[in-house]
């Protein structure tokens, strides 16, 4: 199983967060690319939306399935992982890294106190797979 950052936050749907001051940095766990298989395609956010934690803000296709990514946290985006629209495999092949999705200015810093750990969010993913 893959080591996921310590510094990172975790949500039950699979997505990260890298939070630096009042930013955060999103994408998906090697988990949730693991179980998607090799993607093919990433429907980028917009610069400028603002997204709603829980709700669904972006979407990567893989050859196996479409999949929803759901924000973590709340706020306005404030940049997108462009890399992706050329070269989606980013997401298989640097999850925690090169394969992040977006950066958003969050509303409410507090949220990221609700997301898992590392060690929290590595035992979910242990479970789901047994």
């Amino acid at each position: 199983m893959a080591a996921y950052p310590q510094e990172y936050r975790y949500s039950k749907e699979h997505e990260w967060v890298k939070v630096s001051g009042n930013k955060a940095r999103i994408g998906i766990t090697d988990y949730a690319q693991q179980e998607l298989g090799d993607v093919v395609f990433v429907d980028l956010p917009s610069v400028g939306d603002t997204i709603t934690a829980g709700q669904p803000f972006a979407v990567v296709e893989s050859v196996k399935s479409v999949s929803d990514v759901y924000a973590p946290v709340s706020g306005e985006i404030v940049a997108v992982n462009d890399h992706l629209s050329d070269s989606p495999e980013l997401i298989n092949q640097s999850p925690h890294d090169e394969g992040w999705i977006c950066e958003v200015e969050m509303s409410n810093p507090a949220e990221v106190d609700e997301l898992m750990t590392a060690d929290e969010y590595q035992a979910s993913v242990k479970s789901e797979a047994e």
